[in-house]
């Protein structure tokens, strides 16, 4: 990521000096070395509101001013929360003065009298900086917008994937990574044996309730991650008849490939008639 010469010529820079003899050489100075956008102003009381109206690049700013000086100006550029970054050059004739501006937040100093050269070099070096600073606030918020956008997206699409399995589905389940039941319809808690009262025995003959091999041969496949299409699952219902399922479910992973939990969907098939018959004939005495 590289700033263009033309971009730096293009940025707006505000001066502030009380001195007119100052602004004059900086902006006469800034004007020949191809700079296009330069304003400034003798009185540091409207620099925080020109920066808010023109959201400067770079403020050339004297330290030294009566009324108001620079650190006080500096302080009130802070406020500005549209803009965390403050893009101050101070200028200063007291050695002592740099240590405090860096501290208050200037990001460079220029000493008086001018080294014209130095001045230049120092002015263009922050303002690539500055820009290249803003280009990353663009990209990031770019980036930002765009997760929104797409965690948008696959909310939107997870819940029309989860409509039309409900729809199309007698039931439906997830789970997390850690095995609960995250959402729940339908007979499916019965079926991976959470509901044992339903297998409990009538003293009939029969087991009133889901197929145990079938229920832990189940549970293995999800224990292992793996995906099933079509599983049949039987059921004996307490009056001997027969209902039967056909279960299918996956695993879900993140973006980052880590297991999060599992869900599936299932469908009451019609169980033929010959194989009804045989199921509630279990018990006829033989001939």
């Amino acid at each position: 990521m590289k700033t263009a010469p033309i971009d730096i010529l293009d940025a707006r820079i505000l001066v502030v000096d009380d001195q007119e003899a100052n602004v004059l050489l900086l902006t006469q100075m800034l004007a020949e070395a191809g700079y296009t956008s330069v304003t400034s102003t003798m009185n540091p009381n409207e620099v925080c509101a020109l920066h808010r109206k023109n959201h400067y690049d770079l403020i050339l700013l004297d330290l030294q001013m009566p009324g108001m000086d620079g650190f006080q100006v500096m302080e009130g550029l802070k406020t500005n929360a549209a803009d965390s970054y403050l893009p101050v050059l101070v200028i200063t004739a007291q050695p002592g003065h740099k240590l405090r501006a860096l501290q208050a937040g200037a990001k460079d100093f220029i000493s008086k009298p001018f080294d014209l050269v130095e001045v230049k070099t120092r002015i263009y070096n922050m303002l690539e900086v500055r820009l290249l600073y803003k280009k990353l606030e663009g990209y990031n918020k770019i980036l930002e917008d765009t997760v929104l956008e797409r965690t948008a997206e696959l909310r939107e699409s997870e819940a029309r994937y989860r409509s039309l399995t409900e729809l199309a589905a007698d039931w439906y389940w997830e789970q997390d990574e850690t095995g609960n039941f995250t959402k729940v319809s339908g007979p499916v808690l019965e079926m991976l044996g959470i509901r044992v009262d339903s297998l409990a025995d009538t003293g009939s003959g029969h087991v009133v309730g889901w197929n145990l091999a079938e229920q832990e041969e189940l549970q293995a496949r999800i224990a292992a991650r793996q995906p099933f299409l079509d599983f049949v699952f039987n059921r004996i219902n307490a009056d001997g008849s027969r209902q039967q399922f056909l279960v299918s479910g996956e695993p879900m992973f993140s973006r980052s490939c880590s297991f999060i939990g599992y869900r599936g969907i299932g469908v009451e098939r019609t169980v033929p008639a010959m194989e009804r018959s045989i199921a509630g004939n279990d018990d006829a005495p033989a001939p």
